[in-house]
């Protein structure tokens, strides 16, 4: 975990082990952790901040983490993919659904028993699996192709996936 604290819009789709994750970081040259990372690389804390508009896929399986930059995602382009996964959620009457997020991102959703919280209504789908598709974009020096992964999730209630859907969407507006 990074000793610097960051911010910004973040929605996570899965579990601690196994999730798929769109960020937009957000630092504050303010701040003593910050000011010290910066230091400790020689920039200025302005300049360790970055413009702050650079999106990013984070991923978790297995144990296993990584993730891959988004240069030129604006933050329409997260949003319009929060907002067809809300639909599909609500649209789904307990059938599978998929929400394709263009080259980088597709996600496959089925419904699966819900996890006993204690909440549940008893009627619909409770609960989504889903199968994330993830191809990185090529590394600038050709290096890396672009290795597709594949994320798997356990079962999520969907109250909380739209909560945590409208808390993002509310963050970018």
């Amino acid at each position: 975990m990074s000793p610097v604290p960051v911010g910004g819009p973040a929605l996570f789709i899965g579990t601690d082990t196994d999730y798929v994750a769109l960020v937009r970081p957000e630092l504050d040259p303010a701040d003593p952790g910050v000011r010290q990372a910066a230091e400790q690389a020689g920039v200025t804390p302005e300049e360790f901040v970055g413009a702050g508009d650079t999106w990013a896929v984070l991923i978790e399986h297995d144990g296993e983490g990584g993730g891959f930059e988004l240069p030129g995602v604006r933050d329409a382009e997260p949003a319009d993919f929060a907002e067809r996964l809300r639909a599909g959620l609500a649209a789904a009457a307990g059938g599978p659904f998929t929400v394709d997020g263009g080259s980088l991102l597709r996600l496959d959703a089925r419904p699966a028993a819900a996890p006993d919280t204690g909440g549940g209504t008893g009627t619909g789908t409770d609960a989504y699996v889903f199968t994330a598709h993830l191809t990185p974009p090529e590394d600038p020096s050709g290096d890396d192709a672009g290795t597709p992964l594949t994320v798997e999730t356990g079962p999520l209630p969907v109250a909380a996936l739209l909560a945590d859907l409208d808390a993002f969407l509310g963050s970018l507006a």
